[in-house]
């Protein structure tokens, strides 16, 4: 067992996740890894998922089946990948390997059967100042692996690696898998540079590309591979992102099913449970595979209910300064679309390929494809649009419109926003109908009320802090003119919003459409039971003149 080669360490890592209470089984991979290679003869592939959506975990499983340094049984028996639908299959799920052309056997005769070579690229050396110093850990670490392993072969280590492997197999016949983790990590690292980049992408293709040793390569990342022409170094390798393949797209973030099935042992394992699964689906829903099924935030999910706690599980400094990172030379273009994206729309985009070599992004469609490869955002193919995933993201796009400046109108209306909800909670309609002049003397495009999604993004922004405290839902689009909204309080004493916003009305029309809908109700709970809050019921109706160009206000109590 070396640090490379045949480490201990994956499959010690796998068996240590399938042992957790919400261990989600998605072994199933290996069948579809094997038809590829075996049927297929599709020896190289990528897989491309944002930052904590399973790739580790993946990588580690591959590399706990294949390899041969620890056995697999006492990991796969139960798992899915050597089930069948006679064997008493618990997630609901009748897939079995047979579906991609393989039978249990051709499974079996696969585990354990390899040497596997697993890397780590985020891993650096002690005091790591220099690319050379990055590289040579692995390359001398893994000569060092394969001269313990192959004592009888390996005499000089002088010898570069590739060469190395290709003598083992000429006297063996042995062949490896090759399992690359964060395979795009040196492009993060500041003191690597493009010329180092360039080098690192040639020692790849230096030690994998048709080769006669390689079984096959699995490789994941966050970037697709980059590629500058048909040459490319590493064209080999098949990528799969989660926005344009369906192949391995289930593979990678929670489907409905399996969060419902997480949830279930929670309720039953949790002494007293505090979350409840609308709330799952509001804070950590909103991706998408490829064919449209849609994803939840694995890491996300399993941390919310492991700490029975709703809140951001984003780790690492300040997600907002991240989002910031790709809008921040382009502000003016996109500052009207974050306004629209915060309040829950959708903005139109044409996502393209985005390379781990990209400098610079230039454009709309370039910033919002960065975005969503890095999950920022996510892309709903059928309507071409690009929207904030869930409420953990959506918090940071928050932080970030009450943060920087530089956003201009956007962050002005955004600061305004703690005025706000505290003039309404007061009733004061004058300080509520200041504010909003001022927003209007902005003179955003969003704010010329030609369509209900600016009347919906002027309300999000002018109440972006009451989303610290309260859940905000837009209820209807149920008429010309006016949108209505209704904030749910997080604390049970807190008091309720119910806010219609007319044009060419009057707010007391607002009121009174608020009546006649009875949205009270929501807050009352059923017949004999202890309603769900018990503050003020808050009917707030807000009206634009556009011939005067004067807003006004009304609040009254329910």
């Amino acid at each position: 067992m070396g640090m490379f080669l045949d480490s201990i360490v994956p499959s010690e890592r796998y068996k240590d996740i399938v042992r957790t209470r919400f261990f989600v089984d998605k072994s199933l991979m290996i069948a579809e890894l094997i038809s590829a290679v075996s049927i297929d003869g599709q020896k190289y592939v990528c897989i491309t998922r944002p930052r904590r959506f399973g790739k580790s975990v993946m990588a580690d499983m591959v590399a706990a089946f294949f390899g041969r340094t620890a056995d697999g049984a006492p990991i796969f028996e139960g798992l899915n990948i050597l089930s069948d639908r006679k064997e008493g299959r618990t997630d609901g799920d009748t897939s079995t390997p047979a579906q991609f052309g393989i039978d249990k056997e051709q499974v079996r005769e696969c585990m354990n059967r390899y040497p596997v070579v697993y890397i780590d690229f985020s891993e650096i050396p002690e005091r790591c100042s220099c690319f050379d110093e990055y590289i040579t850990r692995i390359l001398e670490g893994l000569k060092e692996d394969l001269s313990s392993a192959y004592p009888e072969i390996v005499s000089d280590t002088s010898k570069a690696v590739w060469d190395i492997m290709t003598e083992i197999f000429q006297k063996t016949r042995q062949r490896f898998v090759f399992v690359f983790d964060e395979w795009d990590a040196a492009f993060h690292m500041p003191f690597i540079s493009e010329g180092d980049r360039q080098e690192f992408l040639r020692l790849l293709k230096a030690l994998l590309k048709d080769k006669a040793y390689i079984e096959f390569a699995y490789m994941t990342g966050v970037l697709p591979i980059a590629k500058y022409s048909s040459g490319s170094e590493i064209n080999m390798f098949k990528e799969y992102s989660m926005a344009a393949s369906e192949l391995y797209g289930e593979y990678f973030g929670f489907l409905e099913k399996e969060v419902d099935r997480l949830f279930e042992i929670y309720i039953q394992t949790t002494r007293i449970p505090k979350i409840s699964r609308d709330d799952l689906r509001f804070w950590y829903d909103g991706y998408y595979t490829a064919v449209g099924e849609r994803l939840y935030n694995p890491r996300s999910v399993v941390c919310a209910l492991t700490d029975n706690q709703l809140k951001s599980y984003w780790t690492g400094s300040g997600p907002y300064e991240e989002c910031y990172y790709y809008i921040k030379n382009n502000v003016k273009d996109i500052r009207d679309d974050l306004v629209l994206m915060v309040s829950g729309e959708g903005v139109k985009a044409r996502i393209q390929e985005y390379a781990a070599t990209a400098a610079r992004l230039d454009t709309k469609d370039q910033i919002y494809s960065a975005m969503v490869v890095y999950g920022l955002l996510t892309y709903e193919d059928g309507s071409g649009r690009v929207f904030i995933p869930n409420k953990e993201l959506m918090d940071r796009f928050d932080e970030l419109l009450l943060s920087k400046e530089s956003l201009g109108y956007v962050y002005s209306l955004a600061r305004q926003s703690e005025k706000m909800l505290a003039a309404t909670l007061a009733g004061d309609t004058k300080i509520m109908a200041q504010i909003l002049e001022f927003a209007h003397d902005t003179e955003s495009p969003i704010l010329s009320y030609n369509h209900e999604t600016e009347l919906s993004a002027l309300v999000n922004l002018v109440y972006l802090s009451a989303r610290d405290e309260y859940r905000v839902e837009r209820e209807d689009k149920a008429g010309k003119g006016y949108v209505d909204f209704i904030f749910y309080p997080q604390h049970r004493r807190g008091d309720a919003l119910i806010l219609e916003l007319k044009v060419d009305g009057k707010p007391e029309e607002a009121i009174r459409q608020i009546r006649d809908k009875r949205y009270v109700l929501r807050f009352q709970g059923k017949l004999g039971e202890k309603p769900k809050f018990e503050g003020r019921v808050l009917a707030v109706g807000i009206s634009y003149d556009r011939r005067m160009k004067k807003h006004s206000c009304r609040v009254e109590e329910l």
